[in-house]
């Protein structure tokens, strides 16, 4: 996790100025020539494995020089009873900038929330208790249940079948990868797209 926060600081500190948000649910510059969606679920086991390795290296290698942007996607799957609270908990979060805390959080504890469905302690356990009002606050709001369905309905369009699923786009073409993803192939990809003219 200490290595997750210096690729992240790094990344904040590469875009400050533009347009780019580190601390909602996106990564880097907007402008990027390539573009990475990641559908995830937090209570997704394969989605932790993404989110604790994979996407270090994503940042490191494509976001923090720029090459690729990053969009988390909300996607909870049915079979998971807390993957829609953990994603409801993380939106709100993203909207007073503390998404990261949150998701590093849930999906740190996310064998714990399989078995306890306590949420909300996760998530209070990351946050003062002012942020956590907030958090609280905006799960009643209708934006955030918007935007959790608007990334199911896109997901499903995809389509996206299971998660973790990479919805990768560059020059106006998309291609989606599906776990489990071997970093290595990936590389080569993204490679090959941001050598592209």
């Amino acid at each position: 996790m200490k290595a997750f926060a210096v690729v992240l600081a790094a990344a904040a500190a590469l875009t400050a100025g533009s347009t780019a948000n580190t601390n909602g649910n996106t990564y880097g510059d907007p402008h990027a020539p390539v573009v990475i969606e990641i559908f995830s679920d937090f209570q997704c086991p394969a989605c932790k494995t993404l989110h604790d390795d994979t996407f270090q290296l994503i940042m490191r290698d494509y976001v923090v020089p720029g090459k690729a942007y990053i969009i988390y996607r909300y996607f909870p799957l049915p079979m998971h009873p807390f993957g829609h609270p953990c994603a409801e908990f993380a939106c709100a979060a993203a909207r007073i900038g503390r998404y990261q805390k949150v998701a590093d959080a849930l999906f740190a504890q996310q064998s714990n929330i399989s078995m306890s469905g306590k949420v909300e302690d996760v998530v209070n356990s990351v946050l003062t208790p002012t942020e956590a009002k907030k958090v609280k606050g905006l799960l009643h709001d209708a934006g955030v249940e918007r935007e959790i369905q608007t990334d199911l309905d896109e997901g499903k369009l995809a389509p996206v079948t299971g998660t973790p699923t990479l919805w990768i786009t560059h020059a106006g073409k998309s291609q989606v990868v599906s776990w489990p993803i071997n970093y290595s192939l990936l590389k080569s990809y993204l490679d090959a797209l941001v050598a592209k003219k």
